[in-house]
């Protein structure tokens, strides 16, 4: 069969695309930037498309050509500067939904559980009403409603568990007692590997048939990663709401937090649901990551996750400081120039770089410019390194060395570099 697969360069669309293939199915990939996707999975054939505009059935008629199904794995948790949940996870669902009668393939919803006390957050609103739409359009479909998506990857939640079980000594939870039901994101791909095969449609509940506490969870992933156990300390809800605002903050700058506050109403009510029997099995959360031993790099990225944006909004201030400084004193700061040049060429030279320093200072902290802030962070400090060592060499000696400062900075800015990428 043809099979369109939306979200396919994320964290379960990648896995349902490595089934399909393993099963025969001739796959397309949609995803926003696939360039990286196209290079781990070649068998995959990949289209480039951003969901949030795509809300009209003309713009879904070429993609769906010759599809006998879609998987929708695309999903967001909180409208910010890189997503839009209204126009990707409702309108465009309700454009493919119009466009699809003409061919009429099946279509997969990975949705949610969408009943609840928050089921009027955008992430769940959004999800209801694609789910009821397509359940009320007449197409063949499958809406699964996974609870907790584990696997040997890690992406939003799965990556917090990974980083709070990786804490030095204690183990700081918030809603530590919250019920949480999970299931292997293999168990996903078998069971649109079973709807493709035409054994199962409608609307079900994918979970394990065990509830853990949040601080079971994060035990048994503190345990996968190899570290000694360690003391669960219960915070209450209001100490997490600063952590919140600045992570809801960094949502609107395009970095996608698993702290937001979507995910910590979601939590604060548990990850559970109502099964009824539909004959899938789901696999237990010890069961998942046993059959995916840690590695070194799991505890790498475990320490790492939480460090991530420190080192950015480290990097921030060091270099909006270090712009914002000087300008306090513009003509003393330009007089390291003055054997060298002209007065007002000095003063000139010195606004530049101030300038140029708070605008990579501000730029770092904007996702979508991140990675060129960062590597302009390299090239202006390697060119002031440069510079100073040609005109002033002493400054090498200097009892406070500003120069010397200038190595760690350097080497903090590749280390952000190393971790910037999120899939």
């Amino acid at each position: 069969m043809n099979i369109l697969i939306l979200g396919a360069t994320g964290f379960i669309g990648s896995v349902v695309a490595a089934r399909l293939v393993a099963d025969g199915h001739a796959v397309m990939g949609l995803g926003r930037n696939p360039a990286r996707a196209r290079l781990k999975q070649p068998a995959i054939g990949w289209r480039q498309a951003d969901l949030s505009r795509m809300a009209k059935p003309e713009d879904w008629d070429d993609l769906l050509e010759g599809q006998h199904a879609v998987v929708n794995c695309a999903g967001a948790l909180q409208d910010g500067m890189s997503d839009d949940l209204a126009a990707t996870q409702a309108d465009a669902m309700l454009a493919l939904y119009s466009a699809a009668k003409h061919t009429r393939p099946l279509i997969v919803q990975i949705s949610a559980r969408t009943a609840g006390p928050a089921g009027d957050l955008p992430f769940l609103a959004t999800k209801r009403l694609a789910d009821e739409a397509l359940a009320a359009s007449g197409l063949p479909h499958l809406i699964l409603r996974p609870a907790l998506v584990l696997g040997r990857n890690a992406h939003g939640g799965s990556s917090l568990l990974r980083a709070l079980a990786a804490f030095p000594l204690a183990l700081p939870l918030v809603h530590a007692e919250s019920p949480v039901e999970t299931l292997s994101v293999d168990d996903v791909a078998e069971a649109v590997s079973r709807a493709v095969a035409g054994d199962l449609r409608g609307d079900l509940v994918l979970a394990a048939d065990e509830v853990l506490t949040l601080a079971d969870l994060v035990r048994l992933h503190r345990q996968w990663l190899g570290l000694p156990p360690a003391r669960v300390i219960a915070l209450v809800p209001w100490l997490a709401r600063p952590v919140t605002r600045l992570a809801d903050m960094a949502g609107l700058l395009g970095w996608r937090s698993p702290l937001r506050s979507t995910a910590m109403r979601v939590m604060s009510e548990g990850i559970r649901s109502v099964k009824a029997g539909n004959g899938l099995a789901a696999t237990s959360a010890a069961a998942t990551l046993s059959a995916n031993p840690s590695g070194v790099q799991d505890l790498w990225f475990a320490r790492l996750y939480l460090l991530k944006p420190l080192v950015i909004s480290g990097l921030s201030a060091f270099w909006l400081l270090s712009g914002l400084i000087p300008l306090l004193a513009l003509k003393k700061t330009s007089a390291h120039f003055l054997p060298f040049m002209p007065e007002a060429v000095a003063m000139a030279l010195t606004l530049a770089t101030c300038l140029i320093d708070i605008a990579l200072g501000a730029a770092v902290l904007v996702r979508p410019l991140a990675r060129r802030a960062l590597l302009g962070m390299l090239a202006v400090s390697l060119a002031y390194l440069a510079g100073a060592t040609l005109l002033e060499p002493a400054l090498w000696l200097d009892p406070l060395g500003p120069l010397v400062k200038v190595l760690p900075s350097v080497l903090l800015t590749l280390a952000a570099l190393a971790i910037l990428d999120e899939r």
